[in-house]
């Protein structure tokens, strides 16, 4: 595609800008227009997914049959289906009249299912089925319907991942993706951030009739600067609230307001590391909660194989502990399921808000990470009486914390200040 027919495109479909990753998305959008491929478009929220099946639609034969745009994941699990494929009068509560779903009205054109991670998986089998036979059945009807319709996904979460874990069917995935689009987060395209500022503050002024902003150098450093975790919709929105609340100043559309880096820094939120946008693609930037928890059992287990075995092979004490559960055992239990193993009640357990992964020597009073801690922390294996009281008497008496302070359980704290109780 010449230069001329990718700026063509652009105007046509507003889109703005010149990055190279997001002029390949459009190449492979125009390309594989004219067949019935299935597309599935990669890319975090806000960076502009939805132009790429209008274009497809646009430049295939089906351009004179219906366009539907779905969201899966802004409709209800329990009329999903219905949405989808339709419903019989009386099928559910409800409905009162036969309906037609977005795969029978849309055949003989296209539809853009947004967010098809969200879909369930009920509704994943029957999908992969309207897909590779063009055959659904109605919500409460044993009917087989055909259509044809030409379906293109798109997805601001790691499907593979999805996959892995059990929540997105993989005969799906791999259907879906025949033809991968990866639209470009907007901090991967810093030359375009400027651009895509100018023309969203002129829209505004011309559609309200106010004056223009401009932005002097150190502006647009802070522009780039910016991660823009919502994307080109988050920009936007900047744009528009500058415009609006700085151009009051301006007697006229027709005079110009320049914004420096100072008034600028009002408009932009801080940049918290803390919320990062959701990647598409990669399967291993991204962790869950439960994979978290599930590593840090794995270095509990580890390190107490490890010490139990160091004592085995150097001999050092006439006392030898027990033997570790997870090797007395076997592999580790799965996740939910209950084990003697202390790091197994770490689940549930209330930490203090400043709690960050550390332990503390209560008797230096420093603080030191759990790697640190080989020798005198305040570890399972060597918490002390004398040190679970200073705990206890920290926090005024509060187990759950103390037992966070002191890198244990809360039910391992009650067992040790029972033995305590019968020691004394």
């Amino acid at each position: 595609m010449t230069t001329q027919e990718l700026q063509s495109i652009k105007n046509k479909f507003d889109i703005i800008g010149n990055d190279p990753a997001l002029n390949r998305a459009l190449d492979i959008a125009v390309a594989v227009a004219p067949t019935d491929l299935t597309v599935l478009i990669f890319g975090e929220s806000g960076v502009g997914k939805e132009n790429i099946p209008k274009i497809i639609h646009q430049y295939s034969r089906r351009r004179t049959g219906k366009y539907f745009a779905i969201n899966c994941g802004a409709i209800p699990e329990g009329t999903i289906d219905s949405e989808l494929f339709g419903h019989e009068k009386g099928s559910f509560t409800g409905a009162v009249e036969m309906r037609k779903g977005y795969f029978e009205e849309a055949d003989g054109g296209t539809l853009f299912l947004d967010e098809i991670g969200e879909l369930p998986m009920p509704s994943q089998a029957k999908l992969l089925r309207v897909l590779q036979s063009g055959e659904f059945i109605r919500v409460g009807s044993s009917k087989v319907l055909k259509t044809d319709v030409r379906v293109v996904a798109a997805t601001n979460v790691n499907l593979m991942h999805a996959v892995s874990s059990g929540k997105f069917r993989e005969d799906l995935y791999y259907r879906l993706n025949a033809v991968p689009v990866l639209m470009p987060a907007l901090r991967d395209r810093q030359d375009d951030i400027h651009l895509l500022f100018r023309k969203f503050a002129s829209d505004f002024s011309e559609k309200y009739g106010m004056g223009k902003i401009s932005l002097t150098p150190d502006a647009v450093a802070l522009l780039k600067s910016y991660r823009w975790p919502g994307n080109i919709r988050q920009l936007k929105n900047v744009a528009e609230t500058v415009s609006a609340l700085e151009s009051e100043k301006l007697s006229s559309r027709t005079e110009r307001y320049e914004i420096n880096a100072e008034i600028l820094a009002r408009y932009i939120p801080k940049d918290d590391p803390n919320t990062l946008p959701v990647k598409a693609v990669n399967p291993g930037d991204q962790i869950s909660p439960t994979e978290r928890e599930a590593v840090i059992r794995m270095i509990y287990q580890l390190r107490q194989e490890v010490d139990y075995l160091k004592e085995v092979v150097l001999g050092g004490s006439a006392h030898v502990r027990q033997i570790p559960q997870s090797l007395a055992s076997g592999p580790v239990q799965p996740h939910g399921q209950k084990e003697e193993a202390d790091w197994q009640d770490a689940e549930g357990m209330e930490l203090p808000p400043d709690w960050s992964g550390k332990t503390i020597d209560l008797d230096e009073g420093a603080a030191r990470t759990a790697t640190d801690a080989e020798d005198d922390s305040l570890s399972l294996q060597k918490a002390g009486s004398g040190l679970i009281r200073k705990a206890l008497e920290k926090y005024k008496g509060n187990r759950k914390l103390a037992a966070a302070e002191l890198g244990i359980s809360e039910r391992t704290l009650y067992r040790k200040l029972k033995n305590m109780d019968g020691e004394s």
